[in-house]
């Protein structure tokens, strides 16, 4: 069979599928499939063990499947009749127009949506071009306008290798290593012209041109433009620009965001895309002001400082990082051998153009800041907590002198999570009966999450211990595979079948593993930590997973004690560390912990997301006041937790020993006086009624706040279209005048 080069990637796989099954393409290459509650079942059952093998990528397990077993599936009537319901439920959702943004921002258009910028991606496991929480929210953002129909682009990188996967040695030191992404067997689209040639455009990097060429994604009704450098006609450094996530040094670093920020401005210009608002995600995508106030000039005969408010309409700001170290910025050396040849463009002087990105003007010395460039060039900036607001308007402060801390122009509008990705369809199912069917479709409203006291304890308390079985199945599995991987003892990978225990209070941790983040923190007396893990009448176990960055020595040493801690003889069975976390590992833990610790240096947290999944999954959280727990976590007149605990409540120092000594103690003491004891008070029938109380006050509390339908809807009423007229109030936004 020949294939007609105009075909689009899925009409050429849905030519390799039975009739009953062509459908399947289209959903393959739309990540839409990927919140559904059928997507347990829709592409695991063509082979589970592909599936597992082609990790979770339904076009590649598509272009995999044996004719025999596709027509065998033809055959049977559930799974057809799946595949329909599915397929006109998504034909449904993609031609709606009636949304919820149409009606009240309908000055965003299709013709003009507005363009999100970020340097990473977290989609799904199956598209591994993300590092941590920066990206994952970027795909919930997408995710949560596609749903509520806010005529959105996003655009990013698409990495040949991506971020480092993670492996631990015998010693458990963090080892490095890259698999390549292979493009062609992945949910992505090559654009082209008429011609069938890849669209291109061409940017000037270290004195060399590099040509750059466009995948697309699609999320739902949102589409994602990925930029990509390896074409045989760049150089071979240049090939590399988009090999890895966050790696490399400085050259790399700015190298990559003129890519993102140049670039992604000019792809736009060659998709024939006009945006309305450009969303610079963080201070990477920053450079991206520079290109619209060039083509601005371009088309207008004007200068820079003429058209420098027009350029500052068309741009808003999310910052995600408290501490200044955390910000991009590069020496004047550095941008003279990226720029020299730019800032002529723009008819500005290199004194006039280092000023747009320097904290203090009139120093020689000072680098040029990504975030300042923004701050300077975006009409509105906002932190990601009310906190991380405070915090961002103390620490640029020193960019606007004539106006009190108070007043900076820095908001803030809380992160939430897309709640179809990150709930267990466990879950779903129960809301369902109880919510409403379209539960899914009234995040924000609190009396319909107020139905969760309606569900009886026993049915929440029984699907929450299966998602925990599933949590435990899942941890046995990894870590046996790392240890036969390191070669351990027979009796050691053996032992890997008995490990952690699904009756056992359940703690959950995974994050990065950078210093601040405290991953240690609850090593600090180990003696104590032992005797509330190992003790024999009410065990606690916990569960570990995260990277390091590739560069930091602290964090893989943080991980190489934990990784001893857990062959201590009294906890073998109940302490693991999962290898290679990814969405597909965070969707497990989030969905089967009894409690997630959530221990950094405040105020060094800017929002934080795993929290809020865990949530909607009847979760717990122990945390750190930071970040959005400080506007999550609910107390009694007397200071007790209702929805959750925190952690060194009563602690305000910047000594960060003591810090570390004072929240150590307060964790101790939770978990000895109030988690423990309150999850073993079990009836009869080994029910916690006043854990599952406190399960669905942590549900009904913080489900209708940390969602990214609310954070949507926030940024469509305050950013993208300030002052229209919305059917749905914003909540916990709040932008200074």
């Amino acid at each position: 069979m020949t294939t007609d080069r105009s075909m689009t990637p899925a009409e050429k796989l849905a030519q390799k599928l039975p009739l009953p099954l062509k459908r399947l393409a289209d959903l393959a290459y739309n990540y839409w499939w990927s919140w559904t509650t059928d997507r347990v079942s829709l592409f695991q059952r063509i082979s589970a063990d592909e599936w597992e093998r082609c990790n979770h990528n339904p076009v590649g397990i598509l272009q995999t499947a044996s004719s025999e077993r596709l027509t065998e599936l033809t055959e049977d009537p559930f799974y057809i009749k799946q595949v329909k319901a599915l397929v006109e439920q998504f034909d449904r959702y993609m031609s709606e127009r009636n949304t919820w943004a149409s009606r009240v921002a309908p000055q965003i258009s299709r013709e003009h949506p507005v363009a999100y910028l970020c340097a990473e991606f977290g989609i799904h496991e199956s598209l591994p071009i993300y590092s941590g929480g920066l990206g994952i929210l970027a795909g919930d953002h997408l995710k949560s306008a596609s749903d509520l129909g806010v005529p959105l682009v996003g655009v990013g990188l698409l990495y040949r290798q991506g971020y480092f996967h993670q492996r631990l040695s015998d010693g458990g030191w963090q080892e490095d290593y890259y698999l390549d992404n292979r493009f062609e067997e992945m949910p992505l689209e090559l654009m082209t012209n008429d011609q069938g040639q890849p669209i291109t455009v061409e940017l000037e990097i270290r004195q060399r041109s590099v040509k750059v060429q466009i995948w697309r994604t699609q999320v739902g009704r949102v589409s994602l433009y990925l930029l990509d450098t390896d074409r045989q006609d760049n150089d071979p450094i240049d090939r590399w620009l988009t090999g890895h996530l966050y790696g490399g040094n400085q050259e790399t670093r700015i190298a990559q965001e003129v890519v993102l920020g140049i670039g992604g401005v000019k792809a736009l210009e060659a998709l024939n895309i006009e945006p309305a608002v450009y969303h610079l995600n963080e201070g990477h995508a920053a450079f991206c002001t520079l290109e619209i106030a060039r083509l601005t000039m371009e088309k207008t005969g004007k200068s820079f400082y003429d058209i420098e408010a027009s350029v500052r309409d068309r741009c808003v700001f999310t910052t995600h990082t408290p501490v200044p170290a955390g910000h991009d910025v590069f020496s004047s050396d550095l941008m003279d051998s990226y720029f020299a040849h730019y800032w002529p463009t723009l008819k500005l002087s290199r004194e006039q153009f280092l000023a747009l990105g320097a904290r203090r003007l009139g120093d020689p010395w000072e680098p040029f800041g990504m975030t300042v460039l923004a701050l300077r060039l975006c009409r509105t900036a906002n932190g990601v907590s009310e906190l991380h607001g405070v915090v961002s308007r103390k620490m640029w402060n020193i960019l606007y002198p004539d106006r009190p801390e108070n007043k900076v122009p820095i908001g803030y509008i809380t992160n939430g999570v897309h709640a179809p990705t990150w709930t267990a369809p466990l879950l779903c199912d129960l809301y369902a009966q109880y919510m409403g069917e379209d539960w899914a479709e009234h995040l924000l409203d609190p009396q319909m999450w107020a139905k969760v006291d309606a569900i009886p304890d026993e049915e929440l308390w029984e699907r929450h211990k299966i998602l925990k079985a599933r949590l435990v199945a899942y941890t046995r599995s990894k870590v046996k595979a790392a240890r036969q991987n390191r070669h351990e003892d027979h009796h050691r990978i053996q032992a890997a079948d008995e490990l952690l225990d699904a009756n056992v209070l359940t703690i959950g941790f995974a994050r990065r593993f950078s210093p601040y983040k405290r991953g240690h923190l609850l090593l600090r007396d180990a003696e104590r930590a032992l005797r509330i893990f190992g003790n024999a009448n009410r065990p606690v176990q916990i569960v570990f997973a995260g990277k390091a960055h590739p560069r930091d020595e602290e964090g893989k040493r943080i991980i190489q004690r934990l990784m001893e801690w857990c062959k201590h003889p009294s906890i073998l069975t109940r302490v693991a560390f999962i290898e290679d976390y990814n969405i597909y590992t965070g969707q497990k833990l989030v969905q089967g912990v009894d409690v997630w610790l959530n221990n950094p240096r405040r105020p060094l947290e800017a929002s934080g997301t795993s929290g809020e999944k865990v949530c909607f999954n009847g979760g717990i959280n122990c945390s750190v006041l930071d970040g959005w727990w400080c506007e999550g976590y609910k107390a009694d007149a007397n200071g007790k937790g209702l929805n959750g605990w925190a952690i060194g409540e009563d602690a305000n120092t910047s000594d960060q020993e003591l810090q570390d000594r004072i929240d150590s103690e307060s964790l101790y003491r939770l978990l000895e006086e109030e988690i423990v004891p309150l999850y073993y008070d079990q009836d009869a029938n080994g029910i916690p009624h006043g854990w599952v109380r406190m399960m669905k006050e942590s549900i009904k509390t913080n489900a209708p706040l940390f969602n990214t339908d609310r954070m949507i809807a926030d940024y469509v009423t305050q950013v993208y279209a300030p002052g229209c007229a919305a059917d749905v109030k914003p909540i916990l936004a709040s932008l200074p005048v």
